[in-house]
């Protein structure tokens, strides 16, 4: 006899898992945006928050576009393969090309002013200062 009360939905949350390992990197293909494709570090300071990404193959600062709204911080835009090669003669296709977008929540709210971001060796950084936290406010109560 089972200690254990029977639950018959208690696997499901087993192989749900077991997808999200084995899916984790695995590319979208036949979509603009591949999930595998723009992979990005977010670490914060007693000041700001840092995402650094790596994007290799953009050519201009055109090519992509950031944005933030509501605690969230948006990448997308388009890397363009340069030289064409025949696919006929092609043994392995890995690196990416094509339009990519990437959307990833922010751990504090950051200010809209001061923001940088740089571009160097395919690398991403995109420096967000926190925004100021309002000090806590004790508000007092009439009685009548």
């Amino acid at each position: 006899m089972s200690l254990i009360p029977y639950e018959p939905f208690r696997q499901l949350e087993n192989i749900r898992r077991e997808f999200d390992r084995v899916f984790t990197d695995f590319p979208a293909f036949g979509t603009e945006q591949n999930l595998g494709g723009i992979k990005v570090d977010i670490h914060e300071t007693e000041n700001e928050i840092i995402a650094i990404c790596d994007l290799p193959g953009l050519e201009n600062k055109e090519d992509v576009d950031i944005s933030i709204e509501n605690n969230l911080l948006s990448i997308s835009g388009t890397i363009n393969r340069t030289n064409e090669l025949n696919e006929k003669n092609m043994y392995r296709k890995e690196r990416f090309f094509g339009r990519f977008h990437r959307a990833i929540s922010l751990p504090s709210p950051v200010s809209n002013e001061g923001i940088k971001a740089t571009y160097k060796n395919g690398v991403l950084e995109i420096t967000m200062p926190k925004a100021i936290q309002d000090e806590k406010k004790k508000i007092d109560i009439e009685f009548h």
